[in-house]
């Protein structure tokens, strides 16, 4: 195994592991040796990809993410059944487009209680004494969105500015404990979202085109999106703190 990204017995929780980049990433930290504990609202999903992991000792738990106030009960019962973490990974989200005329507080809270609230407070309850191991690494994911501007967007790309703004806060806080906390920032990636995306627009239209132009490494696949997650979640990466690294095909620089 290769020693920059060993894992071995390393705990890791992943948020959001029935699908997409979450669902990849649990795979790929399996074949480095990690425990999984996979977290998610849907069983059925959570069992499929339970049962694609390589290695033993993986356990799933039922969590409405959309209800950050489930949280804090979901983290106690996981640090209390399968003891202390050694890596948190929050790969939930949702994107809903919303035009400015119907940017109402009860939609925008639906989008932020996911993408932003969720993790927020699972940070929280994991850096709290007792429930993490030292040197801990946390990834959220984050997407391009939060830092370029597409109409309809505003909710899903305010919640994602919103993680990396909070993470460079978040880092200063937990650096005494040993905790590095980081997230990756994807572009367009193969995922139920894309597919949205492509629904919404057309894979054929001008604005997919001009998408794939400006992205010019092409479409990525979630794997690499998980590989970068890897290396900030591993020893390699205990230099790295309150960043959002860009996975993102060359879209920021294009």
């Amino acid at each position: 195994m290769n020693g920059i990204a060993d894992f071995t017995d390393r705990k890791v929780l992943v948020a959001g592991a029935s699908s997409g980049i979450g669902k990849k990433t649990a795979l790929v930290l399996s074949r480095l040796g990690a425990k999984l504990i996979l977290v998610a609202r849907r069983e059925d999903k959570l069992k499929e990809t339970l049962e694609l992991l390589e290695g033993d000792g993986h356990s799933y738990y039922l969590c409405d993410l959309s209800q950050p106030e489930t949280i804090e009960s979901l983290v106690k019962t996981v640090v209390s059944e399968q003891g202390k973490l050694d890596g948190l990974v929050y790969a939930a989200g949702v994107n809903t487009s919303m035009p400015l005329g119907q940017f109402k507080p009860e939609k925008v809270q639906q989008v932020f209680n996911i993408n932003y609230f969720g993790f927020i407070e699972f940070v929280r309850q994991v850096c709290r004494r007792g429930r993490f191991n030292e040197g801990m690494r946390i990834v959220g994911v984050s997407s391009v969105a939060s830092v370029r501007g597409d109409k309809s967007h505003l909710a899903y790309s305010g919640s994602k500015a919103a993680m990396n703004a909070s993470i460079r806060c978040i880092a200063k806080e937990v650096a005494d404990k040993g905790i590095c906390i980081n997230a990756v920032a994807p572009a367009m990636t193969k995922t139920e979202m894309y597919t949205q995306y492509v629904n919404e627009y057309g894979e054929d239209s001008g604005s997919n085109d001009d998408l794939l132009k400006r992205q010019y490494l092409g479409l990525a696949e979630t794997d690499d999106i998980a590989n970068a997650i890897a290396f900030l979640m591993s020893p390699a990466a205990r230099f790295i703190t309150g960043i959002t690294l860009p996975v993102d095909g060359g879209l920021t620089t294009s």
